[in-house]
């Protein structure tokens, strides 16, 4: 489900009421603590966190001339749903969260290659969202990304 905005502050006016202040809360946890040099706006429906052009002037190979993604917030119809291509791409990061998710929740795992579902707003694990969102620098992302494409 996407949803156009113009901004993030648009966006989140655009998803439902009771979403908006858990939604706010995912998103400033994640911006709070990513690495230097990730940028935010709106992009494919969706709130994220690319790398600029100015960074990495080669962009994204799916859609040319257009900021490099990383990591996306979205409210979908029955979830929220955090985006993380580092996780896609780098397996020890992904195996280093599916272990730490149950120190955290008492829910099951509900995720897809990079997108991790919550469906209860109540029982988001904040701070291990904070700790994922530390992991990945912009120059660990770039390499890890180009090194990918070559492949």
């Amino acid at each position: 489900m996407q949803i156009p905005a113009i901004s993030i502050e648009d966006y989140i006016s655009k998803i439902p009421e009771e979403r908006q202040e858990v939604f706010k809360k995912m998103f400033d946890t994640v911006n709070d603590n990513l690495p230097q040099g990730f940028k935010t706006g709106v992009s494919y429906g969706m709130v994220g966190w690319n790398v600029p052009l100015e960074t990495f002037p080669a962009g994204y190979h799916c859609t040319p001339g257009s900021a490099l993604p990383f990591m996306s917030l979205a409210s979908q119809k029955n979830f929220i749903a955090l985006y993380h291509m580092g996780m896609y791409a780098k397996p020890e990061l992904l195996d280093w969260f599916v272990a730490e998710f149950p120190k955290h929740s008492k829910r099951k795992l509900d995720m897809g290659k990079s997108c991790i579902r919550f469906k209860k707003m109540d029982e988001i694990p904040f701070e291990l969202i904070a700790e994922l969102s530390k992991k990945m620098t912009v120059d660990e992302w770039i390499n890890i990304y180009e090194s990918n494409l070559k492949k």
